[in-house]
């Protein structure tokens, strides 16, 4: 996919998501819109994965750390053919698989996850078996940005280095609020890019939301060997959908009819701009 069809499609996983939110009337809106282009770029055009072989031994593996966003990772799961996309209208519905963290007895999931600060540990044992299993796969964790306050996120980032692990990267989703405000009056994290190089990692910093710049940055790994990689993703909290950016109440606020009409209408707006843009031959 070009970048206008991955930015087309990330608009289309934001739609969804705010649908699924709304039906089930609850959900994590502001982490999951910020996320979209980190998935879309990842599970378009970047890991090796086959949804009609979610367990093929050589798949690439997707931890979800910040398992509370977990209604983009739904949609683009459905989007690439893991489960049928009419299983989405049951998320958070009495008996469902797609309940409100990961669940791994659905297709494409690797690991329950929710409990901040554990997934990249988990990550860190799947890339050491990959390198000790002469296995080229890689390893990808996204984490938010208010859970580098967790001890075990450095922890495993202390392994992750001195094992060497060049097949496993980080991802931090540095939308800069978590559900109780700022992540800097929280638990201070700047600077974050240097706290990760001082912990033996390699540090890329990019625009989160700008699907060129995550290509970039993806396609890049491993810039150096030797080392794991941390993808330092800015992104703005709601994004795609102006009065949801950086608002920190929609951490989990669900949209009432009226306003998901209007992020409707906002994103079906970017929408149509892009299709003319295709149109006019603009890549």
């Amino acid at each position: 996919m070009n970048k206008l069809e991955l930015e087309r499609k990330a608009a289309e996983i934001r739609i969804e998501l705010l649908k699924i939110i709304h039906r089930a009337g609850m959900g994590h809106t502001g982490g999951s819109l910020s996320n979209a282009d980190i998935l879309t770029v990842l599970y378009c055009e970047v890991m090796r994965i086959d949804p009609a072989n979610p367990m093929w031994v050589d798949r690439d593996r997707f931890i979800a750390s910040k398992g509370h966003s977990v209604e983009s990772l739904w949609c683009i799961l459905a989007d690439r053919g893991f489960f049928p996309k009419e299983e989405l209208d049951t998320y958070c519905q009495f008996g469902t698989r797609l309940i409100g963290h990961p669940n791994n007895k659905v297709p494409g999931i690797e690991m329950n996850t929710g409990a901040l600060g554990h997934g990249l540990s988990v990550a860190v044992g799947m890339a050491l078996a990959a390198a000790r299993d002469r296995k080229d796969y890689r390893v990808y964790c996204l984490m938010g940005d208010g859970e580098q306050a967790e001890g075990s996120v450095w922890e495993a980032a202390m392994a992750g280095a001195h094992y060497g692990l060049d097949n496993l990267i980080g991802i931090v989703d540095r939308n800069r609020l978590q559900i109780s405000g700022s992540t800097e009056d929280v638990m201070g994290l700047e600077p974050l890019d240097d706290k990760w190089r001082a912990f033996g990692w390699h540090v890329v910093s990019v625009d989160g939301n700008d699907i060129g710049g995550l290509l970039d940055a993806f396609r890049a790994v491993p810039e150096k060997t030797g080392k794991p990689t941390l993808v330092l993703a800015d992104t703005v909290k709601g994004k795609g959908v102006s009065f949801m950016e950086n608002q920190v109440k929609w951490h989990h606020h669900v949209p009432n009819d009226i306003e998901l009409a209007l992020a409707l209408e906002e994103l079906r707006g970017k929408i149509d701009r892009l299709d003319r843009a295709g149109k006019a031959g603009i890549s």
